[in-house]
């Protein structure tokens, strides 16, 4: 009873340590882009490394609040059940047009190595279909990114 009581305690008291709430919509994209980063069952470091950049860039975090938001996104995924839980918090708090953004994001994370495995392309159907993204935006967003990666590697072997 007195362990019960006790974890209890710690419990609430790590959870009013996270910056990062439930209804935060850097947590719900995060978890969705560590969730990108796994679906294939390779979790690169290029394509980490692509997250961390897509992060900072779109939230301004860095360093240490950079590692905690990670650190957080990566355990709600892992409790997750679904996509919902995080789409739904994009979907009241962003416009459309962050929306799509925020798909073409996954589509940077998964053209990382250049390769678009079946799972992903799934995860993305999934979320866009949450989110409200219609098919022919997913799919240009798709293409557009894979020719932006296809120019890039054109242009580093040219080096």
């Amino acid at each position: 009873m007195l362990d019960a009581l006790r974890n209890f305690l710690t419990f609430k008291g790590e959870e009013q340590q996270r910056p990062f709430t439930d209804d935060d919509q850097r947590l719900a994209f995060a978890a969705l882009l560590v969730h990108c980063v796994a679906v294939d069952g390779a979790a690169g470091e290029d394509e980490r490394a692509r997250m961390r950049e897509i992060l900072k860039a779109d939230y301004g975090l860095s360093g240490d609040d950079l590692e905690r938001l990670i650190t957080e996104a990566e355990r709600v995924d892992a409790e997750a059940i679904d996509l919902y839980r995080f789409t739904s918090v994009l979907k009241r708090q962003m416009t459309i047009e962050e929306r799509i953004r925020a798909v073409e994001r996954l589509w940077e994370v998964i053209y990382v190595d250049g390769e678009v495995h079946e799972f992903e392309d799934n995860l993305v159907w999934r979320v866009a279909e949450l989110l409200g993204v219609d098919r022919n935006a997913r799919i240009g967003l798709k293409l557009a990114v894979a020719e932006r990666h296809a120019q890039s590697e054109r242009e580093s072997h040219n080096e």
